[in-house]
């Protein structure tokens, strides 16, 4: 069996190794000439920043790669687990530190709200019925069949689905810095918090169950470890090779074409390429108008900036992990996800490998990234204006908050925005995720891990089955080995 992987995220390089562990004969394609995908590195003179997911949940997911061959996952990756997860800090300074630590969790949502302390408790154990379902039963099945869908309904209606996340945190919290805390984590994996479903709730208790880990090296030592492990089980790696084309047969994939030039026979293709870019440009399939209705109602995630940067002052008291929340939430994301404009009054999240990894960074020098929640292209906006003066306001905004006197002792910087997402990535509008995860975009409601309009084409990644997120794209693999 001929099977092909077009792209090397986390969910297709754990497809290329899933499939390999059936027996078939796996070549796996990437169009740049590092794997990783949205989890690639760019190292600049000492310093080393990953592209993209930091926050490493649910190691085990990784670990099973390793061991469906036999391998010890140690002799590949060291995965470590943080103290701190996320520090917190709000425009008038307040702080709190985010963990697994339940007294110190409780003992400082005391000293904002003691009734919140109960609320909190309510809420994690609620989260974990969420988790049960959406996580535990159903993150690594097939969603193909609308009536597998139907079936699950009751079950969904019952953990509160049709609310939103802040809706079910505000019902448990009283106090709006706590809501946005305990709801922000909808943003990880592309949706607003005002209007993604609440089974998204489960990452909250996903975190508590398995806490948030680091991988020495940074998150790019993982696909390179895998990589190591797709060599040595004879997984073929083609760099700098694009897929232009998809070419069928009576409604299946028949063969694909590779930098506009090389055709090439197969059985199967996986595409952890975005959905919707490969329905738009790579495929001909038959007409489907329910499937073209489906796709022409999507909403689609928002856009990041990505400020990358180094630094020689040590910035030591900066935590690994900081969410910095502005003084507007609801607001402001409907200006990200409704309006789409930008908007000065931002809030962001701050990576610092160099607090627990030194090989980041050259000695004495710290190494970090700023992301940004912003509009994706559908906002028109122009990077090549914007770009800078976005830079320009998150230097100044970290200045004052976190890093002083930052400007100075920059050494090292680059800026990534939705363009790059969409141009170097192909996803649909530069989104950062592919679609929201919205009710009415999740589950059977996605794009189906097997295309719903061509045999032997399947999706893995963000844009399909369960969702984005390390977690959910390395799930996306898993529900392959229900459906091939």
């Amino acid at each position: 069996m001929k099977t092909f992987v077009i792209g090397s995220g986390f969910g297709g390089i754990a497809a290329a190794l899933r499939m390999r562990a059936k027996g078939h004969e796996v070549t796996l394609i990437e169009k740049q000439n590092d794997l990783g995908g949205r989890a690639r590195v760019f190292e600049k003179n000492g310093f080393k920043f990953d592209g993209g997911p930091t926050v490493i949940t649910a190691p085990h997911l990784i670990y099973e790669l390793f061991e469906i061959f036999n391998k010890d996952p140690s002799k590949y990756i060291n995965i470590t687990p943080l103290d701190v997860w996320y520090r917190f800090i709000f425009e008038d300074g307040f702080n709190f530190d985010y963990s697994g630590d339940e007294d110190s969790m409780k003992k400082q949502i005391e000293k904002i709200n003691k009734k919140d302390v109960v609320g909190y408790t309510n809420l994690v154990d609620f989260t974990k019925k969420i988790f049960d379902k959406g996580f535990t039963e159903l993150s690594h099945v097939p969603f193909d069949k609308p009536l597998f869908m139907m079936k699950q309904l009751p079950s969904l209606l019952n953990l509160k689905s049709y609310k939103s996340v802040y809706s079910l945190v505000s019902s448990y919290i009283e106090n709006e810095k706590l809501r946005r805390m305990l709801s922000m984590h909808p943003l990880l994996v592309g949706g607003n918090p005002f209007t993604t479903t609440s089974i998204y709730g489960l990452i909250l208790y996903l975190e508590k169950k398995w806490g948030i880990h680091y991988s020495m090296g940074g998150t790019g030592a993982i696909i390179k470890g895998l990589e190591k492990l797709m060599i040595e089980e004879n997984i073929k790696i083609l760099k700098n090779s694009e897929a232009t084309k998809f070419f069928t047969e009576n409604g299946k994939i028949k063969s694909l074409e590779i930098n506009n030039l090389e055709k090439i026979n197969a059985d199967n293709i996986i595409c952890n390429a975005d959905p919707p870019n490969v329905y738009d440009k790579l495929i001909n399939g038959k007409e489907n108008p329910l499937f073209n209705w489906k796709r022409g109602r999507m909403d689609y995630s928002m856009g990041l900036f990505v400020y990358y940067f180094g630094t020689k002052k040590v910035y030591k008291n900066v935590a690994h992990h900081t969410i910095k929340f502005g003084n507007k939430y609801e607001e402001h994301l409907k200006d990200i996800f409704d309006k789409k404009k930008l908007n000065n009054d931002i809030s962001y999240y701050l990576h610092r490998p160099s607090a627990t990894d030194k090989s980041m960074a050259p000695e004495g020098h710290d190494c970090f990234y700023i992301l940004v929640p912003v509009p994706n292209n559908q906002s028109k906006i122009n990077w090549e204006v914007e770009g800078d003066k976005m830079k320009n306001l998150v230097i100044e905004k970290m200045q004052n908050h976190l890093l002083p006197n930052l400007r100075e002792n920059i050494v090292e910087d680059f800026y990534l925005t939705p363009d790059y997402f969409e141009k170097e990535l192909n996803t649909k509008y530069g989104s950062g995720f592919s679609i929201q995860p919205k009710f009415s975009q999740s589950a059977y409601f996605r794009f189906h891990n097997k295309s719903e309009i061509c045999k032997g084409l399947y999706f893995v990644g963000a844009g399909t089955h369960p969702g984005a997120g390390v977690p959910g794209v390395l799930s996306s693999a898993k529900v392959l080995d229900k459906i091939i």
